[in-house]
């Protein structure tokens, strides 16, 4: 009889979660994409988006808050008298021990002995000094006394090697002779580094006699002399956090530790070597501690060692310091601390950064600065036109067959049939699904069903020249309307370079001075304090746009959300008046009515409501036979991609 396979499940420990989903770079990159249109430089972008994270993955800043708070606790609950306060107690249970063994002896001994304990100093650490010759009647006064020194002897050893405490609990005395030698060895390899000597062979020997003692099994002195190093800097720290009365008392105590001084001795010695060897640890500062948990030497440690590591990690998290990469975070240090889901989130954020850049998301410009590359720039694209779509088909029921046009040539992509489209059919895809539905179905006839059909796009025959002209004026920046307008360019700048790409598209920037800008810079420009709205430039830049394609139809779009305030001198110099001059204004509306006599019609899009830009615009309309939209931020997109297939059109 044949047992069936028994399985169990359980959490997944080996690494990030292999069924967690993939990261999500394009919604990555419109974040940063956002950050960047709204003046940000792209590694300003991309650092913004590690420190805030994901939808899914705590960014840097919630990982250092966390860390700061895991500090702060540590602090707030523990106080660092732990094993003062032990000592404190065990000597009060034995002397009243011994006291109530003292009691029913009549003997002249016993009241010398009574006085003796009455005589004994208020310290704690003098008492016990005092104690060492004392001899106890009491059995539980003795092994308090005992437990006294060793306690002692077990802090001030965890205190420097941890895991000491654990491993001489119930210690004998060939125990504590062992700890002795080992202690007297290390010093010696220690010493021995110090002067420069070649320790290779004595480490080994160390190891090969004392391993069971250091449980990070270091490969070599080097190593070794970290961990110590580490330790007792450590435990400086936290007697440099004690009170003066505190550290006057544990410096009386130790010379008790096991009932040998040669054990704070070795321990006394131990520091100063690791002192000249390792100056650079911190062997100074101190840390308040406020709370009621009291901490032994081992422990107190310990918690000193913590609150480093969790310095170190706040600094790798906050990527501040020169150089700095999210390879620098300590990972276990982040798993000990905040938990395994602390990890799996830097480790997702220190791939995010490299798909980032391995997917071509930012290119180096001759300066050395990072820029979008044009494959960014292509998806930034794609969302924006995306939902500028969106907002066009739930704003007027329409679908995309408007943008591959209604007749003309085929473009050689197909697509499912709608309801309402009159586009050809694409015969043999079309009985290509019939046939592969039918096999699969096991069906031996073919016949056509309406899921079947698949139509021709096709591309309008006409052509346009496009020239966009957005203000980039202060104004645009301070009123909100600059991540719009540039979002808006996008999205047109998407759609003819994908579904119109015969059209020629002049995107026209214009504030003191108008300039043509490709979408790159457009997307990067920084809002910059400068007072004018050169409209006039802007339609000149478009009026040598529209002649170099006198084929197409003219299309002229202008995104603005003030009426001019500049224009452009026959020396090249930009005039600038606020109120607008009345010669301003002339100049702008003779461009305009040059524009009219290329057959071009101008479209204003009016970002606000102030009367005189109204007052001008439908000036502008009427005289070239245009329009005037009045959208909010949230439509711009839609507008003006709306008005551009309406006006392509001729």
């Amino acid at each position: 009889m044949t047992v069936p396979d028994r399985y169990s499940y359980g959490p997944y420990h080996d690494g990030p979660d292999p069924l967690a989903p993939p990261l999500d770079l394009r919604v990555a990159l419109d974040q940063i994409g956002r950050d960047v249109m709204e003046g940000s430089a792209p590694r300003t972008a991309l650092e913004e988006l590690l420190r805030r994270g994901m939808r899914d993955t705590r960014g840097l800043d919630e990982l250092t808050r966390q860390v700061r708070q895991r500090r702060s606790e540590i602090a707030a609950r523990h106080r660092l008298d732990g094993t003062l306060h032990q000592v404190r107690e065990l000597l009060e249970a034995a002397l009243d021990a011994e006291r109530g063994a003292l009691f029913p002896d009549p003997s002249d001994d016993a009241r010398f002995a009574e006085a003796q304990l009455d005589a004994l100093p208020t310290s704690t650490a003098a008492a016990v000094n005092e104690l060492a010759d004392y001899h106890w009647r009491s059995e539980t006064g003795g092994q308090n006394y005992q437990e006294i020194r060793d306690l002692l002897g077990r802090e001030l050893l965890d205190s420097r090697v941890q895991g000491m405490k654990q491993a001489l609990q119930n210690a004998t005395p060939e125990d504590v002779e062992r700890v002795g030698q080992m202690m007297s060895d290390l010093n010696d390899l220690l010493a021995a580094q110090a002067r420069g000597e070649n320790t290779e062979q004595q480490f080994a020997d160390f190891m090969a006699e004392h391993g069971e003692f250091f449980p990070e099994n270091p490969s070599n002195t080097d190593e070794l002399i970290d961990a110590l190093a580490g330790r007792a800097a450590a435990a400086q720290r936290m007697i440099n956090s004690m009170s003066a009365e505190q550290r006057a008392e544990l410096a009386d105590l130790i010379g008790q530790a096991f009932g040998d001084p040669r054990i704070a001795q070795q321990i006394a010695a131990l520091d100063a070597t690791l002192r000249a060897l390792r100056p650079g640890e911190d062997w100074t500062s101190g840390q308040r501690f406020r709370g009621q948990d009291p901490l032994g030497l081992g422990d107190g440690a310990q918690a000193m060692q913590d609150l480093a590591e969790l310095d170190a990690l706040a600094e790798q998290l906050g990527q501040s310091y020169p150089g700095a990469r999210l390879e620098d975070i300590d990972l276990e240090a982040l798993t000990r601390h905040l938990g395994d889901s602390a990890a799996v989130d830097a480790t997702r954020l220190a791939e995010l950064e490299r798909e980032l850049r391995r997917q071509g998301v930012f290119e180096r410009t001759p300066d050395g600065s990072l820029r979008l590359t044009p494959k960014a720039l292509r998806r930034l694209g794609e969302t924006a036109l995306r939902a500028v779509l969106g907002q066009l088909r739930s704003r007027r029921g329409e679908r995309d067959t408007v943008l591959a046009g209604a007749a003309g040539e085929p473009t050689g992509a197909t697509r499912p049939w709608q309801f309402g489209d009159t586009e050809p059919w694409d015969v043999s895809r079309t009985v290509r699904n019939a046939v592969l539905r039918s096999a699969s179905t096991g069906s031996r006839r073919v016949q056509l069903e309406v899921s079947d059909v698949e139509i021709m796009e096709t591309e309008q025959r006409s052509r346009a020249a496009v020239a966009l002209c957005v203000d980039t004026s202060w104004s645009m920046v301070q009123e909100g309307r600059w991540v719009p307008m540039k979002r808006t360019a996008l999205a047109l700048h998407q759609l003819i370079g994908t579904r119109f790409r015969s059209d020629a598209l002049s995107v026209i920037a214009f504030g003191r001075h108008a300039e043509t800008v490709d979408i790159g810079d457009l997307t990067a420009l920084e809002g910059v304090w400068e007072q004018g709205t050169n409209l006039h430039h802007a339609l000149l830049l478009a009026a040598r746009h529209l002649r170099r394609h006198p084929d197409a139809v003219p299309v002229v779009l202008v995104v603005t959300d003030g009426e001019p305030t500049a224009h452009l001198e026959p020396d090249g110099a930009a005039y600038f008046s606020w109120p607008p001059e009345p010669r301003t204004l002339a100049v702008t509306m003779a461009q305009v009515d040059a524009l009219t006599t290329l057959g071009a019609t101008v479209t204003v899009f009016m970002l606000g409501n102030d009367p005189e830009l109204r007052e001008f615009v439908d000036l502008v309309a009427r005289r070239s036979g245009g329009r005037v939209v009045a959208p909010d931020l949230d439509g711009l997109g839609a507008a003006v991609v709306s008005d551009y297939l309406h006006g392509r059109r001729g």
